[in-house]
């Protein structure tokens, strides 16, 4: 045997214990130097690493037995791994962004049709006009049938969204007639026939169950002293020998402070009036009603109604906007207590007659007691 064998310097070819195509393998005859490898190639082997037993992904819970979680690279010589993509350090600096194109400039809504809003308004004030100055009956028809559309968009929003079944029948044939008795009899026929209306609603809701009794007869009296009652006032301004003259004023005072608080409103209101009742109103466009309306009743009192003066126009401008205003807001009241944004659908562009009437109805009885201070009853 030949000794020389086992002291030849370790083999320094080859990292991988493969021999290179003119090296030579072990030598013939040598004693192995273990179970498996010789002694050259025991040299070169290194030790495997002794890798704990560590529980599987599921832990005590996991039913794989035996599996082992590696924590580094199994060989010495072997690259660290990577981390994954989620755990790998990311830049510090971000990469810039392509330029965006800059987002073009909203156009401020006005929150409803506009030209329909319009075109309808023309389309009422021509009918109002012509029935007020031809024939003074023929407004009054004309209030009686607004205060019935009225009442019936009233109870059927109290009964789709409350279950209140205030009774439409007695409500609608008291109200008209309690337009046509302020008419005739003033101030004095409009309270009897309130009245009357309100016993008429007690006694023709007891033809049914007693089951909310009580809730329906107080909202149908709610309901008459709501919208025929205050319209009364309307009637009551014809009978005077301006009358014309004087509905008209109350018509374009309101109006005029309607849209005095919406257009300063839609273009400088910022700071809100009333967000829990109304979150479109602001103050800015209350401050614009009031100016609007103050400056149309001046004009009216100095122009349109005899024995007026355009201070009187002042002080009936500036209680008009704050009347148009708390009915507008009392509406408003009743719609989030209802849940629904109009009374109606009859008219596009406005909502339903109710919308309408909503700052008309408290406004009457102002301006009627007013004219009468200011220029006598007529």
């Amino acid at each position: 045997m030949n000794d020389s064998s086992w002291g030849a310097p370790p083999h320094t070819g080859s990292q991988t214990g493969y021999w290179g195509p003119n090296e030579q393998g072990p030598v013939q005859g040598a004693a192995p130097a273990g179970p498996a490898y010789d002694a050259p190639q025991a040299q070169q082997t290194r030790p495997m690493p002794i890798v704990p037993e560590v529980p599987a992904y599921g832990g005590d819970q996991d039913d794989d037995r035996g599996a082992a979680r590696l924590s580094g690279p199994l060989f010495r010589d072997e690259p660290p791994q990577s981390p994954p993509y989620a755990a790998a350090q990311q830049n510090p600096e971000p990469m810039p962004d392509a330029p965006q194109p800059a987002p073009r400039p909203q156009k401020k809504s006005a929150g409803r049709d506009l030209g329909a809003a319009i075109g309808v308004g023309v389309a009422l004030g021509v009918v109002i006009i012509a029935s007020l100055f031809v024939v003074k009956a023929v407004f009054v028809g004309v209030i009686a049938v607004a205060v019935v559309v009225g009442l019936w968009e009233l109870t059927s929003r109290l009964q789709e969204r409350k279950g209140i079944n205030a009774p439409l029948v007695p409500l609608a044939l008291g109200g008209a007639g309690m337009v046509v008795a302020g008419y005739v009899r003033g101030a004095e026929g409009a309270w009897v026939a309130m009245a009357l209306t309100a016993l008429a609603v007690l006694v023709w809701r007891m033809t049914e169950s007693p089951e909310g009794y009580l809730k329906d007869v107080t909202a149908g009296v709610f309901a008459a002293f709501y919208v025929p009652f205050l319209a009364t006032f309307v009637a009551m301004m014809l009978t005077a020998e301006d009358g014309p003259w004087r509905v008209l004023t109350f018509l374009l005072l309101t109006v005029v402070s309607d849209t005095g608080a919406y257009a300063v409103g839609w273009r400088f209101g910022k700071h809100k009036l009333a967000p829990r009742i109304s979150p479109g109103k602001t103050r800015e466009g209350l401050l614009g009603a009031v100016t609007f309306a103050m400056v149309a009743g001046a004009l009216c009192m100095q122009f349109l109604i005899d024995d007026g003066s355009w201070w009187q126009g002042l002080l009936l401008g500036f209680a008009v906007a704050a009347s148009a205003t708390l009915g507008d807001l009392g509406e408003s009241m009743i719609k989030r207590d209802l849940g629904i944004k109009d009374m109606g659908t009859l008219l596009p562009g406005h909502g339903g007659i109710m919308d309408r009437l909503d700052s008309l109805l408290p406004t009457a009885p102002v301006v009627w007691l007013l004219m009468v201070l200011f220029v006598g009853a007529g």
